[in-house]
């Protein structure tokens, strides 16, 4: 898998320098040595993923980010602010700008290509969520960008597992008042709740005493309940090698101890807003399949759908030698009452006909408007 990267940098040798590292790893790479040139590429939806410095002259990162994150056509875009910045206090600022990550020069080779294929992945997931929401919003489903950018990313149901209660109960403390959180300190017992629990956010740490916490993490990757459940890892300073493992294997995000309060809070807020966000989306696209394969007046399935599962039907019938039953049912004078009573009174006789057959038909069975009058199942 590859992606086209934007850098951006008003220094020539620091693009140079991650232009190389990109290319070496077979990335397209484009540059960029403004914020305004930057805004412009990612408007025309040039790039996959922006690695953005933060002190530059005329527009700093901090604000390059901040219109990114707050423009529907841009906000989906992951964003990592590479720069000589290292105060918590940059980082947190940088987060709380809508950035993915903030890394700190000089960066490791590990950890920058680790994290940019992990957003790489993300984002390629997402854009075809969003091109199906797009051919939505053409049939009249309303877009969820702006709900997107209007989300805070609080109120929040946060599972932490840690075998360390003095840790944990510290995790805990730092989240609460933003997030309903919840502790389990039994790696086996925590996949278990992360599969009921319908949490937004599944923070694990990386050092539990008896169990590899990578293998926890790929647990609640594989499971169909918790696949897109966001996970942030807590990891031991320079562990870049546990790191980026994984980040292969589907870790969303990391935190090094000590563990920054406000740091914490804002990639959890961060996480929980992508979470929405693709949910939003797949809600999108499941509405756009339903109108798709429903008829609007009466609520059962349409000519379209009909046609293509009654071939299915008499496939199957024919493969196992069973017999299949059609029943076309015609309301006779319908025309009259139209013409009589109006063409709404009509629509009312369609309804609650089609009320009615709901009612009479097994489970098995397939309901189907044809056409005017007439109703398959």
């Amino acid at each position: 898998m590859t992606a086209r990267i934007l850098v951006v940098d008003d220094i020539p040798s620091n693009v140079k320098l991650l232009e190389a590292r990109l290319s070496a790893e077979y990335f397209d790479v484009v540059t960029a040595t403004s914020g305004a040139e930057a805004l412009a590429i990612c408007e025309r939806a040039e790039c996959d993923v922006v690695l953005l410095d933060v002190m530059m002259p005329d527009m700093d990162g901090f604000e390059v980010c901040r219109r990114l994150k707050s423009t529907p056509k841009t906000h989906h875009i992951p964003v990592v602010m590479v720069t000589a910045l290292d105060q918590p206090s940059d980082r947190v600022t940088g987060l709380e700008s809508g950035a993915d990550d903030f890394l700190t020069k000089p960066v490791s080779d590990v950890a920058l290509i680790a994290r940019v294929r992990s957003l790489s992945r993300l984002k390629l997931m997402t854009d075809e969520l969003r091109m199906r929401a797009v051919t939505s919003r053409d049939i009249g489903i309303e877009s969820p960008e702006r709900e997107a950018i209007a989300d805070t990313g609080l109120g929040g149901r946060v599972l932490v597992v840690d075998d360390r209660a003095a840790s944990a109960e510290r995790i805990s403390a730092m989240l609460s008042a933003a997030h309903t959180v919840e502790i389990e300190a039994d790696p086996g017992e925590a996949l278990f709740r992360a599969a009921e629990g319908n949490f937004d956010l599944v923070i694990v740490s990386l050092g539990l005493a008896d169990f590899d916490g990578l293998r926890l993490c790929s647990q609640v990757r594989s499971l169909d309940r918790t696949r897109s459940v966001p996970i942030l890892a807590i990891t031991d300073a320079e562990d870049n090698t546990r790191l980026a493992r994984g980040l292969e294997i589907g870790v969303n995000d990391y935190l090094s101890r000590p563990i920054d309060k406000n740091e914490l809070l804002a990639r959890t807020r961060t996480q929980i807003r992508k979470k929405r966000y693709t949910e939003r989306l797949r809600d999108n696209v499941q509405l756009s399949i339903e109108l798709a394969i429903t008829d609007p007046l009466t609520g059962l399935s349409n000519r379209r759908y009909m046609e293509s599962h009654v071939g299915t039907l008499i496939e199957q019938a024919a493969t196992r030698g069973k017999p299949l039953t059609v029943l076309v049912i015609d309301i006779d004078y319908f025309k009259s009452i139209n013409d009589t009573y109006g063409h709404d009174a009509g629509d009312d006789v369609l309804r609650e006909f089609a009320i009615r057959i709901k009612k009479s038909v097994r489970g098995i069975d397939l309901a189907c408007r044809h056409g005017a009058r007439g109703l398959w199942w």
